[in-house]
């Protein structure tokens, strides 16, 4: 009877050191199963952004604009990104400069998506439907608001009805550049541009902080772009 007792004790040890082993091996296997399906969700991701990067940062803007060189690019000497974007607008230079030059909070606003502006701390009110006659004037040195932290964007550098070069006063001298630029068409209409080229530490960080912020910018400049060039309009048919 003993031999038999023991006999049993060890199977049933064997059965269970196996059935451990094959709970460890499932679980290592999900788990190599898991990352596998990380991986290609991450490699899928990367390639797609990486497919629609290009438009993205260069919406609405042809192959001579987004190479040309622009007001302000000297401002960033040997930068490593850039977004060109650009928008037609049925309105002359003279009508869509006065919605540029009174831009910022407590101004003009921003002519995107006021909510989200309003959300984040950019702006404390919707932006203005009309121009603002005590806002029509900028020169070099005067500040952008943005927040109601005192920051804002820099003005480098102003050519009224046709060029406003900013930098954001936060970061150094070099980093980045936002400008506007508005070029005349035939029959009374504007070509508005609006580029950001900066000089960026590539690091993984930035890399995926590129990645959150390229899409709402983006998002953010094309309804800005839009937003001027619904008030220019409906201004200059009036």
């Amino acid at each position: 009877m003993d031999w038999f007792i023991r006999f049993a004790i060890d199977s049933f040890s064997r059965g269970k050191l196996m059935g451990t082993s094959n709970l460890q091996r499932s679980s290592d296997e999900r788990r190599q199963s898991s990352i596998r399906r990380l991986a290609v969700g991450g490699l899928v991701f990367v390639c797609g952004y990486a497919a629609i990067r290009p438009w993205l940062n260069n919406w609405g803007a042809t192959d001579a604009e987004i190479t040309r060189p622009l007001p302000g690019d000297t401002l960033v000497p040997d930068p490593n990104y850039e977004a060109t974007r650009a928008i037609t607008i049925d309105a002359p230079p003279e009508e869509v400069w006065p919605w540029i030059v009174q831009m910022g909070a407590g101004r003009g606003g921003l002519y995107s998506y006021d909510w989200l502006d309003i959300l984040f701390g950019i702006l404390d009110e919707p932006s203005a439907n009309e121009t603002l006659p005590e806002y029509q004037t900028l020169e070099s040195g005067d500040t952008i608001p943005l927040g109601d932290e005192g920051e804002g964007l820099l003005v480098r550098a102003v050519e009224p009805e046709r060029a406003l070069v900013t930098v954001p006063e936060s970061l150094p001298e070099g980093t980045l550049t936002w400008v506007f630029v508005l070029e005349p068409l035939e029959r009374g209409r504007t070509r508005l541009l609006t580029r950001n080229r900066g000089s960026i530490d590539w690091s993984l960080r930035w890399l995926i902080t590129l990645a959150v912020i390229e899409p709402a910018a983006f998002l953010m400049t094309r309804k800005m772009l839009l937003g001027i060039k619904q008030r220019a309009e409906a201004h200059t048919a009036l």
